[in-house]
């Protein structure tokens, strides 16, 4: 019933977890912090990170042959609450109306110390 979800156009699991996992209707992916799977660095500020933990999600699902109109449910973890602003206005150039449910958290740390994860739930 639950099938993993892998693609090199997002970065690996570095642990024991999975990219993400097809459940049927539902696909759960992993947070997404901004590490470009081509290069391995992570970009600076807020913005770019956004935009590249977005691209990782947006890998992950199309390996799962969705998209970001998929998405009913986000996290978004921040590093600095005062970041939230200009991670917002990327997210809201990513995402179209309905947009997804979503939670956004400040955190104490986050792996690698980047400033944004987001991971997200989709439906078929």
């Amino acid at each position: 019933m639950k099938q993993p979800i892998s693609t090199t156009a997002a970065p690996g699991a570095i642990g024991p977890y999975s990219q993400a996992i097809d459940a049927g209707n539902m696909v759960f992916a992993s947070g997404q912090i901004p590490i470009d799977p081509a290069t391995g660095n992570i970009p600076e500020g807020i913005t770019a990170q956004t935009q590249q933990s977005l691209a990782n999600v947006t890998a992950i699902l199309e390996a799962a042959g969705l998209t970001l109109d998929n998405v009913v449910k986000t996290t978004v973890f921040l590093a600095d609450m005062g970041d939230f602003a200009a991670m917002n206005e990327v997210y809201a150039a990513a995402f179209s109306a309905p947009y997804p449910a979503r939670s956004a958290v400040a955190v104490k740390t986050l792996p690698k110390n980047v400033l944004v994860e987001i991971e997200v739930i989709a439906i078929r």
